[in-house]
């Protein structure tokens, strides 16, 4: 759309006009020159506009500028030298305005090359931005104020292969003048202090600067520089610095643009592999954004098979760039047997580059180039790469780190986990080790670690009767596994009366009866070394040659767990079943544990065992702060009622799916005393410390096997959840959460009060049993505060 007016739809503080002035002021200072050539020249250009007062005084229409063409190019004949107009990249515009009515010939060569469509816009500067840097320049002009807000300006513009170019963008403004209106208010330095406490206050600036208050007269030459190169390797750097940067789902694409900008390449596409030195492999990265050429698509490939000796001993020994510049052609000049060549062919690359990313002679990485067009990358090329690898390697080297540290932190959290809640007293510990080694102590001691007069609760949700379901699937193996055998012996023994195949068969006969009769620990071992070391070897190398058994032997080795060497079936589902509970109940005890932490901060561990336990500690030891109150403990019982309902409850509605219907029982145990935790450093975990409190350990450890007393009906049962206590008064408070969670429908009416068997000196221990009402979801309200039980007490 052509431009009628200079001033038309911009908003600015000054108003905008065209002026030669300042360009002639200089004229008529070269004309009075001692230069008689420069001096001449000079005049002729004051001579040609003189009859033109018009390009002088200033002008904002544009028609002006077609009036006067061949008067304003003599103007600026020397500023834009035709010598140099294929060189240079040169205009001469507005300030702040993309109207440009003089430029050189490259400038126009380049415009042209970017396409009809392409429309030439200032990157990197907001709008409101534009009407400040106008005020400060306009302080600058007018008040001598240099409050310098100068930011690089850059043109992005794509070359005639689609390659986008940067170009920087240097005014010179020395053919500039601002000239203040009537409507310009006289600034004060109270006004100059209060504007450079606020940049981003635009209608502080225009109250100071009025639209239009302004008049900029003349006009700016823009002197414009191809910086690709460098901005290619800045945006490499920036990409590779920036962590949130590289979790960006487009991180990959941009990092190839960059890349396809750099070397001036259309179809370059980047790929990486990690090197691991343990194993001498080349692994993918863990990010399904970012493709491995070499790899393809196998998750790691030992070096010596991925790469042919000549590129092996480049890449991994002398760490130096590694480029083919025609795969075609060194295919077949290799027929075929250079493993990277191949591996590129496949894909259908024409040239590649493989840049080993190092670090004092050790390779942590190869940076792969690829393209499908023969010779675009090449061993010249290659050489641009040494700008940008230090940046690279920057980045490799802080993946790596934050690889290590993520390994670190799921061994710590799954093998020797530090609950959140106790790190501050760890650290605290781990400060005071470092303090005693900086002071020279060759044997710093790490200090105990522990809490006292914290609440203990516990709950577990376990198999009931795992060993022996356990054992029934053992059985099952062991004698599916002993009929098959006996069958092919029996065969066997029909064609072949041998005395071995008798006695063979005279075996099989006892371990099935041991089976069925007499199954002790120890017979799952010996009949599983029966089947390793007699039936085996000679299924194997005796009777597999034999064609009348040999379809019979075959089927047996199919249905035999190759790496346990027996049958694995019904064991199998007793295992998976008993891994998805445990997975299950510890992600849902997991989840909910988030919420809890938020009511307050309290210690928290589980383990898997055949089922989930978990122990939990509270007080105000372990929050280090002087907040606690008993209402927290109150609190955390109820939701640790709630949420052994949930864990049931979802465990029953899901039972169909796991590979074998087993039951679960839920049991609490309550201690209504605080104790004092230590930290177990050889064991890796916390344990009541004392002897008074081992008693607490004592029961733990059995109570979910004791019976009631005076029978032998265990204390834990399916479809119930036990309570178990000592004190009067823990029977009373759990009778009233009980009470609360029967008006909420997560436990029914069948409450039972028992007295359990001693265990091991421990006496007099009691234990409610209530049932768990099972829903298809739980509860509404996920889960009820002690605050919600007191109001509907009070109510």
């Amino acid at each position: 759309m052509m431009i009628k007016d200079l001033n038309d739809n911009i908003n600015l503080p000054f108003s905008l006009q065209i002026s030669f002035n300042k360009l002639i002021e200089r004229y008529e200072g070269l004309a009075k020159s001692n230069d008689q050539f420069i001096a001449a020249k000079a005049s002729r250009v004051l001579k040609a506009q003189e009859p033109y007062p018009v390009l002088r005084e200033g002008f904002s229409k544009t028609s002006v500028l077609f009036e006067h063409e061949k008067v304003i190019q003599i103007l600026l004949q020397d500023s834009f030298s035709e010598v140099l107009s294929l060189n240079e990249i040169k205009t001469a515009s507005v300030p702040y305005h993309n109207f440009i009515f003089n430029a050189s010939k490259r400038f126009e060569n380049i415009i042209e090359a970017a396409g009809p469509d392409f429309e030439l816009v200032i990157k990197n500067m907001p709008e409101n931005d534009w009407y400040i840097l106008s005020c400060t320049i306009i302080m600058n002009f007018c008040y001598g104020y240099n409050a310098n807000f100068k930011r690089p300006l850059y043109y992005e513009i794509p070359d005639a292969n689609g390659i986008t170019r940067i170009y920087k963008i240097l005014y010179n403004a020395d053919f500039m003048e601002i000239v203040p209106t009537a409507q310009a208010p006289k600034l004060t330095e109270d006004d100059f202090d209060q504007l450079l406490d606020n940049f981003d206050n635009i209608e502080l600036w225009k109250e100071k600067f009025p639209p239009n208050s302004y008049v900029s007269k003349g006009f700016v030459i823009s002197n414009i520089f191809d910086v690709t190169d460098d901005q290619s390797i800045s945006n490499i750097k920036t990409t590779l610095i920036g962590n949130n940067k590289r979790k960006d789902e487009s991180f990959m694409a941009d990092f190839q643009k960059i890349f396809r900008s750099l070397l001036n390449i259309t179809d370059l596409e980047v790929g990486f592999s990690i090197f691991n030195k343990e194993e001498n492999t080349l692994m993918k990265v863990h990010d399904s954004s970012i493709n491995s050429f070499l790899l393809k698509a196998k998750e790691e490939f030992k070096c010596e098979n991925l790469f042919c000796h000549y590129s092996y001993d480049k890449i991994l020994k002398d760490k130096t760039n590694f480029s083919i510049s025609d795969v075609d052609k060194s295919f077949a000049q290799c027929n075929g047997q250079s493993p990277q060549i191949k591996v590129l062919k496949q894909q259908g690359f024409k040239s590649a580059i493989f840049a080993p990313i190092a670090e004092d002679g050790e390779l942590l990485a190869v940076l792969e180039l690829v393209s499908r067009t023969p010779k675009a990358l090449n061993s010249i090329n290659s050489n641009r790469l040494a700008d940008v690898m230090p940046f690279i390697l920057s980045a490799v080297k802080r993946s790596k780190r934050d690889e290590e540290n993520l390994i670190q932190a799921i061994i710590q959290r799954e093998c020797t986990s530090i609950h959140p809640s106790v790190k501050w007293k760890f650290e605290q510990a781990a400060r005071q080790f470092i303090a005693e080694e900086a002071q020279g102590n060759d044997n710093p001691t790490f200090s105990k670690i522990s809490f006292d007069n914290v609440y203990p609760l516990f709950g577990q949700i376990d198999v009931k009767g795992s060993s022996d379901a356990r054992n029934n699937a053992t059985q099952k193996d062991l004698s599916l596994q002993l009929k098959l055998v006996e069958k092919i012996v029996a065969t066997a023994f029909e064609t072949e009366k041998l005395p071995i195949f008798e006695q063979l068969l005279f075996q099989i006969k006892n371990y099935n009866k041991a089976l069925k009769t007499n199954f002790k620990v120890d017979s799952e071992q010996k009949i599983t070394q029966f089947f390793i070391n007699e039936i085996e070897p000679l299924f194997k190398f005796q009777l597999k040659s034999k064609p009348y058994i040999l379809e019979a032997i075959e089927d047996y080795f199919n249905k035999v767990d190759s790496k346990l060497n027996v049958i694995y079936y019904y064991r199998k589902n007793y295992d998976d079943t008993i891994s998805l509970i445990n997975k299950n109940m510890s992600s849902l005890l997991d989840k909910q544990q988030i919420k809890a932490q938020k009511m307050y901060p309290h210690f928290f561990e589980r383990y898997k065992t055949d089922g989930v336990e978990h122990n939990m500690y509270i007080g105000e030891a372990i929050t280090k702060e002087d907040s606690f109150n008993e209402i927290y403990l109150y609190n955390l019982r109820l939701w640790q009622m709630q949420v052994m309902c949930n864990m049931e409850s979802v465990f029953y509605n899901q039972q169909n799916e796991y590979p074998l219907a087993l039951d679960v029982a839920s049991m609490i145990l309550v201690f209504n005393q605080p104790l004092s935790i230590r930290f177990r450093t050889d064991e890796k975990h916390f344990d009541v410390d004392g002897t008074y409190n081992a008693r607490y350990e004592v029961v733990k450890k059995r109570v979910d096997k004791a019976n009631i007393k005076g029978t032998d009906e265990r204390i834990t049962a399916k479809g119930k959840l036990t309570i178990v206590y000592s004190q009067k008064e823990d029977e009373i408070e759990y009778l009233k959460y009980i009470n609360f969670l029967q008006s909420k429908g997560q436990l029914g009416d069948e409450v039972e009060i028992l007295e359990l068997e001693d265990l091991q000196g421990v006496t007099g221990l009691k234990a409610i049993r209530v049932n768990i009402l099972y829903h298809g979801k739980f509860d509404k309200k996920e889960f009820y505060t002690y605050d919600d039980l007191m109001k509907e007490v009070n109510h």
